[in-house]
Order: C-alpha cells, then sequence, then structure tokens
C-alpha cells in the first residue's frame, strides 16, 4: 500500500474523480475492501477495458486504485500471450482493452480447457472461406465468433447497448471451461470492470490472478428477450455489466484465468 495511507476503521467519502485530484490531508476515502486516511499528495484515477470475453461478451473498466506491488512467480506456466498476423501486441495492457478472443497460446489444458475440441464458431457457424474473422482461431477448442452488421444479427433493435462491428468474442460457453489471458499492468491497484455480452439463460463467472482467486463468482443476467420476433436471436442482446469486476492486480505481467462456473453466457 502506499505509504501516504493509513488504515481507518470507517468512511464518510468516496475518492471517484476524473484525472488526478488532491484531496485534503485526513480525508478519509472508502476503497470497497479497505479504508484509507490520506496523507498528502496526488491520487490517479486508473481506467481499465475489459474487451471482448465470455460466450459474447466485451467489455469496459474503470476504477480508483492506490499503488500495491507484489511478486509473482510464473515460472510453471506453459502458455504465451496470443500473435498471429493481424494481431501483435503481446500481452494486453491495463490501463486498456482487454479481449477474451485473444486469450493466450497453448492449447487444451494449458492456455484452457473447453467441453469439445471444436470450435462452434470460426469455421462451423463461420465457414472457413479463407477471411480473418471467419477462420479465427478455428482449429482450437474455445469457441469464437465476431459481431455482424448485416441481417440485424448484431445491431438488431433488441440491442441494450449496441456493440462495435467486427468485434471478435468467446462463446458457447459451458460450466468447467475456462481461459487464460497474460495482461502487462502498468500500475499496481484495484481496477474495476464493466462487461459487454450476450447470454441465453444467465449464469456465474469467476477470474482468477496468478493463480490465486481474484473475484468471488459473477452473476450475469440474462439477455433474453421473448418480445423478439426472430426466435434464434431472443437471447442474443447485448447489454452491459457496469462495474462487474474488481481486481486486485499487482504491476508488470499477470495471468487472468476467466473461469464458466454455471449458466449459459
Amino acid at each position: 500500500m502506499d505509504e501516504r495511507w493509513e488504515l481507518a476503521e470507517s468512511a464518510n467519502e468516496k475518492a471517484v474523480a476524473a484525472a488526478n485530484f488532491r484531496i485534503s490531508d485526513g480525508l478519509r476515502v472508502n476503497f470497497d475492501d479497505w479504508i484509507g486516511i490520506w496523507k498528502g499528495g496526488f491520487v490517479k484515477r486508473k481506467i481499465l477495458r475489459l474487451g471482448s470475453c465470455v460466450s459474447s461478451l466485451a467489455a469496459l473498466v474503470m476504477i480508483v486504485a492506490v499503488s500495491e506491488s507484489s511478486a509473482v512467480d510464473h515460472d510453471n506456466y506453459k502458455g504465451s500471450p496470443y500473435h498471429d498476423s493481424r494481431y501483435q501486441g503481446g500481452a494486453q495492457r491495463i490501463p486498456g482493452r482487454v479481449d477474451c478472443a485473444y486469450y493466450d497460446l497453448g492449447g487444451e489444458g494449458i492456455a484452457y480447457h473447453d467441453t469439445d475440441s471444436k470450435n462452434n464458431g470460426s469455421g462451423a457457424l463461420n465457414p472457413a472461406d479463407g477471411t480473418y474473422l471467419n477462420q479465427f482461431r478455428m482449429d482450437e477448442g474455445v469457441d469464437t465468433s465476431y459481431t455482424k452488421f448485416h441481417d440485424a444479427i448484431d445491431n438488431n433493435p433488441y440491442d441494450i447497448v449496441q456493440p462495435p462491428e467486427n468485434q471478435l468474442y468467446v462463446g458457447w460457453t459451458e460450466p468447467g471451461e475456462w481461459f487464460k489471458i497474460t495482461v502487462e499492468v502498468a500500475e499496481a491497484g484495484v481496477y474495476n470492470a464493466d462487461l459487454l455480452y450476450t447470454s441465453n439463460r444467465g449464469g456465474t463467472i469467476s477470474i482468477d490472478v496468478n493463480g490465486r482467486a481474484g473475484t468471488g463468482p459473477l452473476t450475469i443476467q440474462s439477455t433474453f428477450n421473448a418480445a423478439d420476433p426472430i426466435a434464434w436471436r431472443q437471447w442474443h442482446h447485448w447489454n452491459v455489466a457496469p462495474g462487474i469486476v474488481k481486481l486486485r492486480l499487482p504491476k508488470g505481467r499477470s495471468v487472468l484465468t476467466v473461469h464458466i462456473l454455471s449458466g449459459g453466457i
């Protein structure tokens, strides 16, 4: 914890502000899982974007955080950050956007676990036609697809929010599945994420940080809407779950593991 903070038993004001801000010495601030009294200087607001994730999950993240560093041993992990001919970004950066479709390389049992070896999106729903999006990671078990704006598929009038076009995402998730994402964190702290997603029947997920529980079960609400006249699309409506993810992350490289706990997301 930053040495300018002292622990306190209660708080009467939340530290939420844009950019950098100065707060008075002695101000008591509630940071959800701990409370502090500021002893001088500036606090920075940190922004993280958590991109397309579980099933039809995409996401954004905002957060107020105070620096705290820790070292993590990654020697036993054999996966590596995703890259291909189009994406050369390496470990996904925080603050920044994290796309779950760019889960790590390493294969079944290392970078991910899926209930079957078939990609039900790339190469199946999206025929193998030589295009990047249709064939994205089609030989891997994690089911991936992308948002389409033709025929009102992902830009339909029943969407609660409209996603970006051609947004890659992970889908067809089942309980017990998981995948890992290597990230590079600029500053240690607590990060909150909004999640962009669709879900046919709701469910729960959780996220580990470097092999340890980072969250408890996170409830995803169903996006089913019987008012949609197209039967298959009744559950496929994009929504945002604001502030659903809260993670304490050390500075530097970390591995996030997204677990599907229940339901159909």
